[in-house]
């Protein structure tokens, strides 16, 4: 029996990254969806969406990365959570791995880095 393609979510505000993003990992065999703002990914989300790993963008208007990812821990999602940003803020990255994240990327990024991280991430849980 073939093992079913990894289910892949990916938020970012901006919908030219969302879809380039959704893009890249379906054409690299994962099953990926967009959503440009993290309300619609939760509406998602509660009507029992199964997914495999997240590529949340940190910054986004009304609710971060940050915060999105507080609100899945809360409703007792245990889904490995890639954050990506263009941010250059120090410390950034360090408070990304203290909330949990399981893998942290500065746009641009390779679309090779993308997809090793998100394979690790999902090994890791597995």
């Amino acid at each position: 029996m073939a093992q079913s393609p990894p289910r892949i979510h990916i938020v970012d505000d901006d919908p030219s990254v969302a879809r380039a993003l959704a893009r890249l990992l379906n054409s690299w065999g994962m099953q990926a969806r967009a959503f440009t703002s993290p309300e619609a990914f939760l509406s998602e989300m509660g009507a029992g969406q199964q997914i495999d790993c997240a590529v949340i963008d940190v910054r986004m208007p009304g609710m971060s990365g940050f915060e999105l990812q507080t609100r899945m821990q809360a409703a007792g999602w245990k889904i490995p959570v890639i954050f990506i940003t263009a941010n250059e803020a120090r410390g950034i990255e360090d408070q990304a791995f203290r909330t949990g994240a399981a893998g942290f990327l500065r746009k641009p990024f390779s679309d090779q880095a993308l997809v090793d991280l998100i394979r690790r991430a999902m090994a890791s849980i597995a």
